[in-house]
């Protein structure tokens, strides 16, 4: 793909209702509590099932389109509840880790397949972790695309630190970074979608290795990124399942970027450290967002993976 020009179109979404895996657009009814709630998922390309899982929470899946893979694989692209068309909760507290566990667990029930491989990017890493261990039997194997075993004030911590120090590498040439720290921490209005998704797109260069260096490449999958407010008000404890990953025995792919500021490398080896059965591939020069910045080196470390 040239990243000029964003991710292909999908598929017609005149989708065959009979074939949960027919290329195109689907929406599923999920029971959750008293209530059904569409969640819809998007299908593209041809060969096994892997199922993708972007962040957030509350972030949109079209920026994690990745249409190199879909050479080789059926990619199942979730639309995570309370994003985009699928259904919005009732109590936005409700968008918790097991809430996002739930509707995948409904999806990858419907597509019929004895087992999928995950792909789970940043927030969609800590779900995929968690279905992992709740039902590894559905899971052929799993990608752990720039996420971390853990979140809690160390966590977070790191990741002011990192933006801290970007802005101070670019404020002298780049004076509307001085805004990014606040961006990161700042308790945003959860009924503002647009205001959401501005703030996201905003601190977005700092997700790059060099985005101002390629800025016309990146331009498509910057507007790409959408983010959602509602699901951002989840209650529940931190992140961690660092005592439970040593009994996931699922082939795993730890995937990072050598200059993520959020999910880098430190969470990367926790993770290769902690999982039984597990390759790490650190992609170099390369922010959060691999699969646009370096889609050549991610597919290829993905695809390679998944093959085997």
């Amino acid at each position: 793909m040239n990243a000029t020009q964003g991710p292909r179109p999908l598929p017609s979404p005149a989708v065959d209702p009979r074939d949960p895996l027919s290329p195109g657009t689907h929406t599923l009814v999920v029971r959750h509590g008293t209530a059904a709630v569409d969640q819809r998922y998007h299908v593209a390309g041809t060969g096994p099932v892997c199922v993708a899982h972007s962040g957030g929470p509350g972030i949109g899946w079209e920026y994690l389109r990745m249409p190199e893979l879909e050479h080789s694989m059926t990619v199942v692209y979730l639309e995570p509840v309370g994003t985009g068309d699928s259904g919005r909760l009732s109590d936005p507290r409700d968008y918790t880790l097991a809430t996002y566990t739930h509707f995948l667990h409904a999806v990858i029930e419907h597509l019929g397949v004895a087992e999928v491989a995950l792909l789970g990017h940043s927030h969609g890493g800590f779900v995929a972790q968690r279905y992992a261990l709740d039902h590894p039997e559905r899971l052929a194997s799993l990608v752990l695309y720039d996420t971390s075993p853990m979140t809690g004030e160390e966590f977070w911590a790191a990741a002011v630190a990192n933006m801290t120090g970007f802005v101070q590498r670019h404020a002298d040439e780049r004076p509307e970074v001085a805004t990014y720290i606040v961006g990161l921490t700042t308790r945003l209005d959860r009924s503002d979608d647009a205001g959401a998704t501005k703030m996201l797109r905003t601190i977005s260069p700092a997700y790059f290795h060099d985005y101002w260096g390629r800025e016309e490449e990146f331009a498509a999958g910057r507007a790409s990124l959408r983010m959602f407010a509602a699901p951002a008000w989840g209650a529940e404890p931190p992140f961690d399942v660092r005592g439970e990953l040593s009994r996931l025995a699922v082939p795993t792919l730890v995937l990072v970027g050598d200059d993520d500021f959020i999910c880098g490398p430190r969470w990367a080896h926790m993770l290769h450290r902690l999982l039984p059965d597990a390759r790490l591939v650190i992609l170099e020069k390369t922010g959060h967002l691999g699969h646009i910045e370096r889609p050549e080196m991610f597919t290829a470390a993905v695809r390679d993976f998944l093959s085997e």
